[in-house]
């Protein structure tokens, strides 16, 4: 567990300290895999001692645990707010700006996160199972609000949200494919995500029309 103050929070260089090293740790990670990364290697990448370092994180699995915690939180906060009381196209609409964002600023959380789940995610089991599930749960009910209410198609909640996941995170998992087909200039990957949110759009709101 982080180190804090005495009153319980994390000092002003405990925090930078602690940024460092989660930043240090996703390159390493999402470059190497967690085998194949030592913690001389996040500390050295960090910048500071190994020894303190592990002031702050004890272990190695813990720092791991962590850096996809802290992603699944990005992810999930927006997920959060959706509001069944609120109109689908506008709450959908900002769920899928803000996990198109993450995909643009921080691609590696979302491949580390990727890879973590094709090993069959056994660092990760006791969150998807508990509170994702609940979350889920929770904004399946809330789709199916807006659909009884005539606001939407009927359609499968889960697929929904398979869906929107499964295309927004395609923009980090698979960048070096797009970067292939598309090329690197300048301004390519800005272009990329306007382009993915006008199709997304498009595409999900012309199809969840109710009928």
């Amino acid at each position: 567990m982080a180190v804090t103050s005495e009153n319980g929070r994390r000092t002003r260089i405990q925090q930078e300290n602690r940024e460092r090293i989660l930043k240090a740790a996703l390159d390493m990670f999402s470059r190497s895999g967690y085998r194949g990364t030592t913690l001389d290697e996040i500390a050295a990448a960090a910048g500071m001692s190994k020894p303190n370092m592990l002031y702050y994180f004890r272990t190695k699995q813990e720092l791991y645990q962590t850096v996809l915690q802290e992603t699944l939180d990005d992810w999930l906060t927006p997920f959060a707010k959706l509001d069944p009381q609120g109109d689908p196209a506008s709450e959908l609409g900002a769920y899928i700006s803000a996990k198109l964002a993450h995909a643009r600023i921080n691609p590696k959380a979302s491949r580390l996160f990727a890879n973590e789940i094709l090993q069959g995610a056994p660092l990760l089991e006791d969150t998807l199972k508990g509170p994702l599930k609940d979350l889920v749960e929770t904004k399946s009910k809330a789709i199916r609000t807006w659909i009884a209410d005539g606001k939407m198609a009927p359609v499968d909640p889960l697929h929904l949200i398979y869906m929107i996941w499964a295309s927004t995170q395609h923009y980090a998992d698979f960048e070096t494919q797009m970067d292939a087909l598309e090329g690197t200039e300048p301004g390519t990957r800005d272009k990329r995500f306007e382009g993915a949110e006008r199709t997304l759009f498009t595409v999900l709101f012309n199809g969840l029309k109710p009928r």
